[in-house]
């Protein structure tokens, strides 16, 4: 990894300089395949008041110089929306107990250079210091694998994910709405939650 490259860790009002530049990055990134999201600003900066009003969520940014070119979010799932944590009171889990990954979003210059690595790194080391996780999670879009938007190259993460130590759980499921960029309005996308136990 470049020696220009910083990790850091982020929680609360310590994230609000730099709200603008990540909503920047996440529409960005979350156009291109699986997600396809067309998204904007004034959402994407509302969406992220989640994580300045939780004091113990953690947002995990990657500087090349002052430059922001990734960044991943994570929060307990308890402070989650009933969409997220509705699954798992279903099969039994406790909330309270569960450590929920939001996303990594990270610019296309800079992947494959061990950047998603220490983004659950460093988000796996915020849940280890609030204590009391017996689970860490994440979930993925599902599409189809006729998905006309879908590269020709595309491998899912699948591989990566599990070498993390996190399992699919395909009884863990949910849908989150957003616009897709073919589409005119927006439309509920199924989502499945990949598992970790906290050691």
């Amino acid at each position: 990894m470049s020696t220009t490259i910083k990790i850091e860790r982020f929680s609360g009002e310590a994230l609000i300089p730099y709200i603008p530049e990540l909503a920047r990055l996440r529409i960005e990134v979350f156009r291109d395949f699986p997600y396809l999201y067309d998204g904007d600003l004034a959402y994407e900066e509302k969406y992220l008041q989640t994580y300045i009003q939780c004091p113990e969520s953690v947002i995990v940014l990657a500087f090349d110089g002052d430059k922001i070119i990734g960044a991943s979010t994570a929060i307990p799932l308890k402070y989650e929306t009933d969409e997220v944590k509705k699954p798992f009171i279903e099969q039994g889990y406790d909330p309270e107990t569960i450590f929920y990954c939001g996303e990594s979003v990270l610019n296309k210059n800079y992947r494959g250079l061990g950047i998603g690595v220490r983004f659950f790194e460093q988000r796996e080391a915020h849940a280890a210091d609030l204590g009391g996780f017996q689970h860490i999670c994440f979930c993925c879009v599902e599409r189809p694998l006729d998905h006309p938007r879908r590269p020709a190259d595309y491998v899912p993460l699948d591989k990566f994910w599990n070498k993390r130590g996190y399992v699919k759980h395909l009884e863990l499921k949910t849908t989150y709405t957003w616009k897709d960029l073919d589409d005119a309005t927006e439309t509920p996308k199924p989502m499945t939650f990949w598992l970790k136990h906290d050691n």
